[in-house]
């Protein structure tokens, strides 16, 4: 591993297009989970100028029949609560606003060939809703032990959305983008060598004193989120920097489920399988397997036998057992990755690792998913029913273990 080098990761805002969408998704996810703790759920959502589209299979009672039929109500329920989504995060736009823009309801009955193959039935558990490999990741840059690029350009975008919400930045629109650039000696960040905020605005606010108004409040918000040791008179700020930014959002550009699966996870730090989250139940293990190798590798770090981990599953779709398991403690563990793997499975709570045994550790039949939508499923604090993955109850048994 170098010693010296520099890493970029970036984050988008509530408001970007592609977040519209996710955060939608999640919303009918926790809807139809609110009627159906097993509800199958895998719903796609397009937004762009006054339009947004849903689309994919559902299954559940109190929500669809196998033919597809919808249940009373559940139709202006689902408009609804897409509608409620959008204002919630603020559009209210010529180009996209909440109460008047087009919706296109296709979601539709889930396949009776995917089902059958992830039901349990007789002697066979519950299979994997799909295949595919999956990771995750922990690392002690931050105190909630993830990438600190990434860490803090969520909270760049968290911190401003704050501040419009509550009228402390009445300039800023919903659309932003950050991205973070950290200079790290010996695996560790020592200094922010360059950050950039792109942020929809109000009319005027991209020449003259209001221009000048909002550069220094994101400076401010920088100032703030970021260590004081990490800025100095080298880091080079770009904020704004193609000039005007008033349209933006699904006007500006239009947005779809899963396109932002870096944002979504480690920013560039670890592998991605590929598969994003958003718009699906836990059966699928594009979620649920990322969360809980998200939970292990964490623990991982938090127990002390790493300052670094990535964990990989993998599953077939059908099949309940994982095909395997694989920890990478990149030459920082403190005992050997194969004792690491050995007690991870040895761990009787994980159900083997199972669909259903991840679901029923980690309480995932819930509707607990829009909140994940907007920066970031990981590195967040546990909250009752929420982020449960982020816990580090694993660490005594892990300890124990090796």
């Amino acid at each position: 591993m170098r010693n010296t080098y520099l890493f970029t990761s970036e984050s988008v805002s509530e408001g970007h297009p592609d977040k519209v969408a996710d955060q939608i998704s999640d919303a009918i996810v926790d809807l139809f989970l609110t009627k159906d703790p097993e509800a199958r759920i895998a719903c796609e959502t397009l937004t762009t100028t006054q339009l947004v589209v849903l689309a994919g299979e559902i299954r559940g009672k109190g929500i669809m029949d196998a033919h597809g039929n919808w249940a009373a109500g559940v139709e202006a329920e689902i408009e609804r609560t897409v509608r409620e989504t959008v204002k919630r995060i603020g559009y209210e736009q010529e180009g996209f606003h909440w109460e008047s823009f087009r919706f296109e309801n296709n979601l539709h009955a889930q396949s009776a060939h995917i089902a059958q193959g992830v039901d349990a039935s007789g002697n066979k558990d519950e299979g994997a809703g799909d295949q595919g490999i999956m990771f995750g990741f922990a690392c002690d840059e931050t105190p909630d032990l993830m990438p600190a690029t990434l860490y803090y350009s969520h909270k760049i975008l968290a911190r401003m959305a704050t501040d419009r919400h509550s009228g402390a930045a009445p300039f800023l629109e919903p659309d932003a983008k950050s991205q973070v650039t950290l200079r790290f000696d010996n695996g560790k960040p020592v200094a922010a060598t360059a950050i950039v905020v792109s942020t929809q605005h109000g009319k005027g606010y991209d020449a003259g004193d209001k221009e000048a108004q909002l550069k220094a409040y994101v400076k401010a918000v920088i100032a703030d989120i970021l260590p004081a040791d990490l800025l100095s008179d080298e880091t080079v700020y770009h904020i704004n920097p193609t000039g005007s930014f008033e349209i933006g959002g699904p006007d500006g550009d239009a947005g779809l489920t899963g396109r932002k699966i870096i944002v979504d996870t480690y920013g560039g730090a670890s592998p991605h399988g590929g598969g994003a989250f958003s718009g699906k139940d836990p059966t699928k293990v594009d979620r649920s397997a990322a969360y809980i190798t998200r939970y292990l590798a964490k623990n991982v770090v938090a127990a002390g036998l790493a300052t670094r981990c990535t964990i990989q599953i993998a599953y077939a779709i059908g099949v309940s057992q994982p095909l395997s398991l694989y920890v990478d403690t990149h030459g920082t563990g403190t005992v050997g990755d194969d004792k690491i793997e050995e007690a991870i499975l040895a761990i009787p709570d994980l159900g083997g690792l199972t669909p259903r045994g991840i679901r029923t550790h980690l309480g995932l039949n819930k509707p607990i998913y829009q909140p994940t939508a907007a920066y970031g499923h990981f590195g967040r604090k546990p909250d009752g029913d929420f982020f449960p993955w982020e816990k580090t109850d694993l660490v005594d048994k892990l300890k124990a273990a090796v």
